[in-house]
């Protein structure tokens, strides 16, 4: 799926089961291959993991049982482009939040690695559910953190 010139995005849905996490990695990976530099591609699948399986985790489906996953690229300067990546669930309770995390806890850092790969990360909310954005701008430096919307 192209946007404009030297845009591109996808946009996939995936079961809302731990099944669809492993899915939105292999497709993101498999289309981003050669797109991007390696380790921006390394950073990318972790931040879509951890968004796809908090989304499962945490949220709603989507009507039909499903997580809508996208990505898009910005037209290239020189070798760099603008990432965004957007996860779309039906919503939950309480709009996702970081937490602290004790040395033994099994869980409760993953919006902490996504505001330390992300430059900037975000929620955007409507009247059908949330989206949980990460943007990597490869001239910014990482995360400015939570971008709270609607």
């Amino acid at each position: 799926m192209t946007s404009g010139p030297g845009e591109r995005s996808w946009c996939v849905v995936v079961p809302h089961h731990p099944t669809g996490a492993r899915l939105a990695r292999h497709r993101l990976a498999d289309e981003l291959a050669g797109l991007v530099p390696a380790m921006l591609l390394a950073d990318l699948v972790a931040v879509l993991a951890e968004l796809v399986g908090n989304a499962i985790r945490h949220a709603e489906p989507l009507p039909g049982g499903v997580v809508r996953v996208a990505w898009r690229l910005s037209p290239a300067t020189g070798d760099e482009r603008l990432v965004q990546l957007r996860v779309t669930d039906g919503g939950a309770g309480t709009g996702p939040r970081m937490r602290a995390a004790s040395q033994d806890a099994v869980d409760g850092r993953g919006l902490h690695i996504v505001s330390g790969l992300a430059s900037r990360w975000g929620v955007d909310r409507d009247g059908l559910g949330q989206s949980v954005w990460a943007e990597f701008d490869p001239a910014g430096t990482p995360s400015a953190g939570l971008v709270a919307a609607g």
